[in-house]
């Protein structure tokens, strides 16, 4: 669902900025922190959960039953939110995944996780 404030709405002034090839996930964080910083404050974490969880919702819908393109659209939506959670909660998702998932997989340690499939991860 896209609102006034959701995170893939972009104005020209905007979305002339952004790079045209590939961009680290650090580079999309700081984007969707120049571009939401002022709202996602004054909405705080728990109305930002909020829309996220909105947007996880529409997202297992496009699972379900949408296009590809809905797809593509609900998935940026989702990452775009979790952005925005991680900037107001003060989180560099880039060193987050890097200590978390650098190493291997948390659970066995290997490169292609061995884990039983029952277990998590």
């Amino acid at each position: 669902m896209t609102t006034p404030d959701s995170p893939h709405r972009l104005d020209k002034s905007v979305s002339s900025a952004l790079p045209s090839s590939k961009m680290t996930l650090g580079e999309w964080q700081s984007i969707i922190q120049t571009m939401y910083s002022r709202k996602d404050e004054t909405r705080g974490v728990d109305g930002t959960f909020m829309w996220f969880m909105e947007e996880v919702g529409e997202l297992a819908a496009a699972l379900r039953e949408g296009s590809p393109d809905e797809l593509a659209a609900e998935f940026a939506d989702v990452l775009a939110w979790l952005a925005t959670l991680a900037n107001i909660s003060d989180v560099d998702l880039e060193r987050a995944i890097r200590l978390k998932y650098g190493n291997g997989c948390p659970g066995c340690g290997q490169s292609v996780c061995r884990c039983d499939m029952a277990e998590k991860p």
